[in-house]
C-alpha cells in the first residue's frame, strides 16, 4: 500500500463529500429531504456500547465547559457538528478504499470505464446510507422524492470521485487545442496542481453556497409554534410579570441569580436524536395495553377532557449535568394523573411495571408501586398553560417527582402494563436504575456590582439555588475562605417540587476570596460533600466560586 494512493483517495473523498453534505442540507431546508449525516448519527448511536456513548457525552460536556460555553444552549449544536464531521470522515474513508481499488484495476482512462466505475463506487457508498436514511422516522422526507434525490447525490459523488481520481493519476494528461480548420495547433500537459486547486475551489464554493443558502432557509426544527400548529412553544405572556405563588416573599434574589421561573424557550432540552420527532397531534393516539382489563386508545383531547387536570410547579434536571450545571429548569406542568388513566384501564393484580416507549426510540420502565404510591405522577401535555413544545416532548411526556430527566420519557407513543422488568434506555447503557435527584446547591452570583450599605458595613449579595427534588430544602449555608459556615436566607419555593432561591449578604472585604455553599434537605440530610462524577448516579460535591474584589 503506497502512502500517496491513500492520501489521494482521502483528499478526493473529502472534496467530494463536503459539497454533497452542503447540497443535502439545502435539500433538507427546502423540501424536508433526508439529511444523511444526521440520520446515520441517529442510527449508529443507539447501537454503540453504553460506555462508548457515556464517554462521548462526558468528553463533549468537558469540551464545552473548557470553551466557556453554556452546555444547555450548545450541546445539541455540538452533536450536530459532530454528526457532520463523522459523515465527512466516512466519505474520506470511502475515498481511501475506492482509491486503492482503482489503483489495482487497469487504468480507467476511457470515459466508459470511468463513468461505469463511478456509478459502482457511488452505489456501494450510497446504498447502506440510503437504507439507513429512509429508515429514519423523524426527517419527514417524502419517499417519492427522497429515493431519486439520494440516488442522484450518491451516484454524483461516485462520478465526481472517479473522474477526479483519474485526472490526478500518474498517467500524463494531454489537452489538445484545435486550430482553425480542425487541425491540432498544440498539445500541452495539464498541470495537476492547477486541477487540484480548481477542484478544491469548486468544492469549497458549492459547500459554502449550499450551507449558506440552507442556513437562510432553515426550517424550524421544533423550536417554536410554527413547527407544529397544535404545539405553540412560546409563552403567551412575559414571565417577568408573572404572578408567582411566592411573589410576596420578603427575600429578594441576589442580582445575577438565575430566574426563579424559567421561560419555556429557555428551558434546557435533551433528546437522544439530533432532531426531535415532530408528531402530528391530531392523528396521535396513546395505546394503554398489556395487563389491563380495558385496553385504551386515547387521543390528546381524550386525555385533556376525560381526566381532571393537575398543575404543578416543577424543577427538572439532567443527570449528566455537573455541579453548577445549567441543565436544570423550572416551569409549570399540567397533565392528567397516571393513576386516573390506569384506573380506567383496570390494571390486573399480576401487573408490576409500565413500559413506556417514545417517538425518538427512547424507552423506560416505571414501577407500578411507585405510581400507585404517588398521585402527583403525571402524563403531562401542557407547559406554562400551552401545549408542550415539539422539542420538549409534544404531545405527551411523563413526570415522576424526585427523579432525574433520564427516567422520564418524552414524545410518548405507547404504554404497556407488564409483569416483567425491562432496563430503560439509559439504564442499559450503564446509568443508575433509580436516578434519584441528588441534594445540591449552587452559587449563581457574587454581586460585586450591587454592594449595599448596612450601617457601617458594606455587604455583597451572594445568591443561587438549592434543590433536592421533592424532598425540599431546610437550610443553606455559605462559607468564605474556609471560615465558619453561615446560614443564608431562603426564599419560599414555588412548590414542594421546585428549587429554592437563597441569598447571603456577605460583609465586603477586598482581595481574593473563595465562596462555597452547602445545604440540607427537608429531612435534615446534608448534601454529599464528597466530589463524585456524574456517572452513574449524578454528580455530588460542594459548589464554589472564586472572586477578586
Amino acid at each position: 500500500m503506497k502512502i500517496k494512493y491513500v492520501g489521494r483517495g482521502a483528499l478526493i473523498g473529502a472534496m467530494s463529500t463536503a459539497p454533497q453534505i452542503a447540497v443535502m442540507y439545502l435539500g433538507k431546508q427546502i423540501a424536508a429531504l433526508p439529511f444523511v449525516p444526521y440520520d446515520f448519527f441517529d442510527w449508529i448511536t443507539p447501537r454503540l456500547p453504553g460506555p462508548v456513548i457515556t464517554f462521548g457525552i462526558d468528553r463533549m460536556i468537558d469540551g464545552l465547559q473548557l470553551l466557556g460555553l453554556d452546555v444547555a444552549a450548545t450541546a445539541k449544536t455540538a452533536e450536530q457538528i459532530l454528526a457532520i464531521l463523522i459523515y465527512l470522515l466516512l466519505g474520506t474513508l470511502a475515498g481511501i478504499i475506492f482509491g486503492l481499488v482503482l489503483n489495482r484495476l487497469s487504468s480507467p482512462s476511457g470515459w466508459s470505464a470511468g463513468w461505469l466505475t463511478g456509478l459502482v463506487a457511488g452505489s456501494l457508498f450510497g446504498l447502506p446510507m440510503t437504507i439507513i436514511s429512509l429508515g429514519s422516522q423523524e426527517d419527514g422526507a417524502n419517499a417519492v422524492l427522497a429515493v431519486p434525490w439520494l440516488l442522484a447525490l450518491f451516484l454524483g459523488w461516485g462520478l465526481l470521485f472517479c473522474e477526479a481520481y483519474r485526472r490526478l493519476s500518474d498517467e500524463p494528461l494531454l489537452v489538445s487545442e484545435p486550430a482553425e480548420g480542425g487541425e491540432i495547433r498544440s498539445v500541452q500537459v495539464l498541470n495537476r496542481r492547477q486541477f487540484l486547486i480548481s477542484l478544491g475551489a469548486s468544492a469549497a464554493t458549492i459547500t459554502v453556497a449550499g450551507a449558506g443558502l440552507g442556513a437562510l432557509l432553515k426550517r424550524d426544527e421544533g423550536a417554536g409554534p410554527e413547527a407544529n400548529p397544535t404545539s405553540p412553544a412560546l409563552l403567551t405572556e412575559d414571565t417577568t410579570r408573572r404572578i408567582l405563588p411566592n411573589s410576596d416573599d420578603p427575600v429578594v434574589p441576589a442580582p445575577g441569580t438565575r430566574p426563579e421561573y424559567t421561560p419555556v424557550e429557555d428551558h434546557y432540552k435533551v433528546f437522544i436524536k439530533l432532531i426531535p420527532p415532530d408528531i402530528d397531534g391530531a392523528a396521535w393516539r396513546l395505546p394503554i395495553t398489556g395487563l389491563v382489563d380495558h385496553p385504551l386508545l386515547l387521543s390528546l383531547e381524550d386525555i385533556r377532557t376525560r381526566y381532571p387536570a393537575y398543575d404543578q410547579y416543577i424543577t427538572l434536571s439532567c443527570i449528566s449535568g455537573d455541579i453548577g450545571t445549567t441543565l436544570i429548569s423550572t416551569t409549570q406542568w399540567t397533565g392528567a394523573r397516571v393513576q386516573d388513566i390506569l384506573a380506567e384501564a383496570g390494571v390486573r393484580p399480576e401487573a408490576r411495571f409500565l413500559h413506556i416507549t417514545s417517538g425518538d426510540g427512547f424507552y423506560e420502565t416505571v414501577s407500578l408501586n411507585l405510581i400507585m404510591s404517588d398521585e402527583r405522577i403525571l402524563f403531562c401535555y401542557d407547559w406554562d398553560g400551552d401545549p408542550l413544545p415539539v422539542d420538549h416532548g409534544f404531545p405527551l411526556r411523563i413526570w415522576i417527582p424526585g427523579r432525574f430527566g433520564m427516567k422520564q420519557p418524552k414524545w410518548i407513543t405507547a404504554v404497556e402494563v407488564t409483569s416483567e422488568y425491562t432496563e430503560g434506555y439509559w439504564v442499559r447503557r450503564g446509568w443508575d436504575e433509580v436516578a434519584q435527584v441528588k441534594t445540591t446547591s449552587v452559587i449563581d452570583t457574587v454581586a460585586v456590582d450591587a454592594i449595599q450599605n448596612d450601617g457601617n458595613e458594606r455587604r455583597v449579595p451572594v445568591g443561587g439555588i438549592a434543590w433536592a427534588g421533592d424532598r425540599g430544602i431546610s437550610i443553606v449555608e455559605v462559607r468564605v475562605d474556609g471560615g465558619e459556615w453561615q446560614p443564608a436566607q431562603l426564599r419560599a419555593p414555588l412548590s414542594e417540587t421546585t428549587w429554592v432561591i437563597w441569598r447571603y449578604n456577605w460583609s465586603f472585604q477586598p482581595g481574593h476570596h473563595l465562596f462555597e455553599v452547602r445545604c440540607k434537605d427537608r429531612n435534615g440530610t446534608q448534601q454529599i460533600e464528597r466530589r463524585s462524577d456524574v456517572r452513574p448516579s449524578g454528580a455530588t460535591g460542594i459548589h464554589q466560586r472564586e472572586v477578586n474584589l
